[in-house]
């Protein structure tokens, strides 16, 4: 099929805007794959001649890339004038393109899907099966599936209140599914197709003990199971079900090649006996005895709920070659499937069984403590999901390794926050400071954020008696005063210090003007009147607290609001009734 001659003009010149927009962000050289990427997800109808349309960006974007810069912004200016001024404020921060999917032609509809076990709360090691999982289906106008995997009721134990957080966690992203499955619904279904592959002779019933099992498999000699009759392995199956044999006797595998190089993708087990008595399942109880294990039961949604590309981490590879037999087995397609490298978070846990221990023992105060990289604790201590999103889009489905420092997030979040954050004084480890020979009164009116004098002002009056005010500034500045050294207290007037001690620090009115504060290279530092502030305690990532005073102009902020403790950090309000409690979000 060939676009249309009528529709053709039109996709090219949407084709060689696109173009040019990329190349004014990349030095004047643009790249195919971001412009067919955001083609397809203007117009996704073209993914039906995909390989024309391939041909077409490749053959446009070479062009676009033989115009000098000066040039392509004459263009772009002439005809898309708004495109040119947006593209002037992005700059270089445009927004990263994910790469196209994979052979999209072949597909109705884009369908993805995250799929966890419910046995913990997710974090941010799940952001980007979810996030990129998500982005692709809104990419290509498909759907984007949420599966609870929660067929193992004695190991990894699922929990209704883990799904539920999960849920939370999703919207919390914007990540909202368009539908949602869970396995143990899904047992009868299972039940089927593990019959139908007995009765086909793809599977067997395999009750030798689990030690023989293991060294005929790393040998890759067949198990005497493997020859019997379908008569027999259905028995055997119905035995089961049916409590005849117990936990751990008897186990249902897939044939598969006995040659294979990797031991692990060799007849692997897809359906065990657990104890229903001693591990019930949260939702259904001791109802069933014989469970999926996780290849068989993946395997046979992604099939039957349309799953057209899997986008998870390389980890899963193997599992990719066991449920390649499945599917042949049963006469299916594999879907499409992208796998990413690992990524790690220096000085974070991102072991599900790590944190379930630890909140468990104790050693973390919950799902939220501030130490965790939990969604929970990144949403409690101010990090937006939109940073994370960028993160995310920025790393995107490559395959190679990726170790982050959390400073990759907070660069993120910093740029979104900065802007609603409205400025207060935080004293920490107060020091009393009292200034001498003022000779009037000062009011500091300070704005709540530099950039938006419409948001209103904090107002400091100073009322100096005999000639003298009293301050508190906090412990960490007043270390480094010194005797003649002058210093200014922000948005008041520049001191001179005379003396100081541990608790108390003298000075003396020095000047007035921020000017000659910076030509003599002063200090700010800062600062609220004495007996003023409001009693405030800021919870640290590591956990620690840190007491101090905020500015009675905080009176009025409410709980969820992020704030910037100038010359501290950012941190998002917790509490605001007695004494204000705040997390700490970064610098």
């Amino acid at each position: 099929m060939s676009v249309p001659t009528s529709n053709l003009d039109s996709v090219k010149e949407e084709i060689r805007r696109l173009a040019l927009l990329n190349a004014l962000s990349h030095d004047g050289k643009a790249q195919s794959k971001p412009v067919l990427g955001k083609l397809l997800g203007e117009k996704p109808e073209l993914k039906s001649i995909i390989k024309e349309v391939i041909r077409l960006v490749d053959e446009i974007v070479e062009e676009v890339n033989e115009i000098p810069i000066e040039e392509q912004i004459r263009i772009v200016g002439d005809s898309w004038p708004g495109a040119l001024a947006r593209e002037r404020v992005r700059g270089k921060a445009e927004e990263k393109v994910l790469p196209p999917l994979p052979n999209i032609e072949k597909y109705e509809r884009v369908t993805t899907r995250f799929a966890p076990n419910p046995d913990c709360v997710l974090h941010l090691g799940s952001a980007r099966a979810i996030i990129l999982s998500h982005e692709y289906a809104r990419m290509y106008r498909g759907r984007f599936i949420l599966r609870f995997e929660d067929t193992d009721p004695r190991l990894k134990k699922s929990s209704l209140q883990f799904m539920d957080l999960i849920r939370d966690d999703l919207d919390w992203l914007g990540c909202h599914p368009d539908e949602e499955y869970v396995q143990s619904d899904r047992i009868e279904i299972y039940y089927d197709y593990a019959e139908k592959m007995l009765n086909d002779g793809y599977a067997y019933i395999c009750t030798c003990p689990t030690d023989e099992t293991r060294k005929r498999i790393r040998a890759g000699e067949p198990c005497p199971c493997r020859s019997l009759k379908p008569e027999e392995n259905i028995r055997r199956w119905e035995a089961m079900l049916n409590g005849t044999y117990a936990e751990g006797e008897a186990v249902m595998r897939i044939k598969t090649d006995l040659d294979h190089p990797n031991p692990a993708v060799r007849d692997w087990p897809a359906f065990r006996i657990i104890d229903a008595k001693r591990h019930p399942h949260p939702r259904v109880g001791s109802k069933y005895r014989v469970w999926p294990l996780y290849n068989f039961a993946c395997g046979v949604d992604d099939h039957l709920i349309g799953i057209t590309h899997i986008i998870r981490g390389k980890e899963h590879l193997t599992n990719q070659e066991r449920q390649k037999y499945l599917y042949r087995h049963l006469g299916w397609e594999y879907p499409e499937a992208i796998h990413y490298g690992r990524l790690k978070i220096e000085g974070a846990s991102l072991s599900k069984s790590k944190i379930l221990r630890g909140v468990r023992e104790g050693l973390y105060a919950g799902w939220d403590d501030p130490r965790l990289a939990t969604f929970l604790a990144l949403r409690r201590r101010g990090i937006k999901p939109e940073a994370i999103r960028r993160l995310i889009l920025e790393i995107g489905p490559r395959p190679a390794d990726i170790t982050l420092s959390w400073d990759n997030l907070y660069a993120y979040n910093r740029k979104i926050i900065d802007r609603e954050a409205e400025r207060y004084f935080f004293i920490w480890d107060p020091v009393e400071l009292t200034v001498k020979n003022i000779s009037k009164e000062y009011i500091a009116q300070i704005p709540l954020h530099p950039d938006y004098p419409n948001w209103g002002k904090r107002i400091f009056q100073i009322k100096p008696v005999n000639g003298e005010a009293h301050f508190l500034i906090s412990g960490q500045d007043a270390k480094m005063l010194k005797p003649k050294v002058v210093v200014r207290l922000m948005e008041l007037f520049n001191i001179e210090i005379e003396n100081i001690s541990e608790e108390h620090a003298v000075s003396s009115f020095h000047s007035e003007t921020y000017s000659e504060a910076r030509k003599i290279g002063a200090q700010l530092i800062h600062w609220i009147p004495e007996n003023t502030g409001l009693p405030c305690e800021i919870i640290m990532p590591d956990n620690s607290v840190v007491n101090g005073l905020v500015e009675d102009n905080f009176r009025g902020v409410f709980p969820n609001k992020i704030v910037q403790f100038e010359r501290f950090g950012f941190a998002r309000i917790e509490r605001v009734y007695g004494k204000i409690v705040a997390v700490f979000t970064h610098r």
